[in-house]
Parts: structure tokens; C-alpha cells; sequence
């Protein structure tokens, strides 16, 4: 476990590695002023190219736009877990240390939003209720990715039950297909914005999953040794 631990840190520190080089490329590579009111567009023949060939889908915008509450629920469901244990247990720092970091993983992910949102790398393709917003990337796609593997991770780690644990993986695989799928063909954001959420979500989740596996292994190995 320890072993698989290390792997996947390595692999999601390469991918936010990958991540800010492809935002530098983004802000350096075939950039032309294409965007709204002539704002620059990195990777331009690409992005104009994709969307052109989706066009614009307000239905499927509003649609996926109203399901990132999904993982917004899931995240509060996991901040009551935490504050139930809290509240049992009497001290913080006794609450299960994969609930802690998770927390603080979710506040890593909103933060990067944030960052994203005062610092725009570019807008989207169209103005939504007539107004221009960053783009760069696309935080819906950023939520989905970054949120929905934690419900199958956790729901793993607390339950035998293949049901439920079947049920819990096809959700997650097919609502976050969906949305991925639905921001990418709604035109509301460039190809580049939903690469760049990719690679960003998916590096901060192998962080935190293999940290907690990393933490498990060392409390086996302590566990272990005959005291």
C-alpha cells in the first residue's frame, strides 16, 4: 500500500507539474486576440476550431451548471462527518486523519478557484448573462473532478458492502463523465479550460489519496512492531 502510495504521489505532483507548464504554454503558444471584446486566446486554432465545431449550448450549460451542486453537497456531507466526530470525540485532531485532510484538500481546491477567478487567464468564448468571466480553468469541471473520486475513495474505505460500493463507483464514473462531457459541448469554455481542470483536479486527488494511503501504511507497520 505503502508502495502504491508513493507512486501515486510522484504521478500527481507530475501532473500539477504538468499542469503549470500547460498554463504557461497557454499564455505563450498561438495566442491571438479572438476572445471577447479581442481578449488574447492561447492555443487559439485549436480552441477556435473545437468551438466551432460544438457551437453554443445554453440548455446543457444551465443543466450541468445546476448538477455542480452535486459535488457541493458532498463536500458539506463529509464537513458534518467531520464535525460530528469532532464534537463526539471532544478534540479535533481525533477526528480520522483522511476526514482532516480532506478538508483541507477541499480548501486547497477552492483556493486554486480562487486564484483562477482574481487572475484570469482568459474568458470564455461567450458572455454568460452579459458579462465577461474567466475562464481558465473551468471550475465546474475543477469541482466534479476534484470532488466526486473522494465519495468513492471514502465510501471504500468505510463499507464492505459490494453494493454499495458498485453503486458508488458507477455514479461517480457516469456523473462525472456527464459533466466533463457537458461543459466540453455546451461552449461556454475552450478546449484548453477543460484540459487545464483535468490535469490540475486529477494531480491535487492522487496528492491527497495517496498521503492518506501513505498514513495508513505507517500506522500498519506501527501497529505491527510487538511493543
Amino acid at each position: 500500500m505503502r508502495s502504491d502510495g508513493k507512486k501515486g504521489l510522484i504521478t500527481g505532483i507530475c501532473l500539477l507539474l504538468g499542469f503549470v507548464l500547460f498554463t504557461f504554454l497557454i499564455m505563450t503558444v498561438d495566442v491571438r486576440p479572438m476572445g471577447q471584446n479581442g481578449t488574447d486566446i492561447g492555443f487559439a486554432a485549436i480552441n477556435l476550431w473545437f468551438h466551432d465545431l460544438t457551437g453554443d449550448h445554453m440548455l446543457i450549460y444551465t443543466i450541468t451548471d445546476w448538477l455542480g451542486l452535486v459535488p457541493i453537497a458532498i463536500c458539506m456531507c463529509f464537513g458534518v462527518l467531520g464535525l460530528v466526530q469532532w464534537i463526539k470525540r471532544r478534540r479535533l485532531f481525533k477526528v480520522d486523519i483522511d476526514i482532516i485532510l480532506l478538508g483541507v484538500y477541499y480548501i486547497i481546491v477552492i483556493l486554486g478557484y480562487l486564484i483562477f477567478e482574481m487572475i484570469p487567464i482568459n474568458y470564455r468564448p461567450i458572455p454568460i448573462n452579459g458579462y465577461m468571466e474567466a475562464s481558465y480553468p473551468s471550475s465546474t469541471t475543477l469541482l466534479v473532478l476534484s470532488v466526486m473520486p473522494t465519495l468513492k475513495f471514502q465510501i471504500d474505505r468505510r463499507t464492505d458492502n459490494k453494493t454499495v460500493r458498485t453503486i458508488t463507483t458507477f455514479f461517480v464514473v457516469l456523473f462525472s463523465a456527464f459533466m466533463v462531457i457537458g461543459r466540453l459541448i455546451a461552449g461556454v469554455h475552450w478546449l484548453t479550460d477543460i484540459i487545464g481542470s483535468v490535469l490540475l483536479s486529477s494531480g491535487l486527488y492522487l496528492i491527497y489519496r495517496s498521503t492518506v494511503l501513505i498514513i495508513d501504511s505507517k500506522k500498519e507497520k506501527s501497529n505491527a512492531i510487538p511493543a
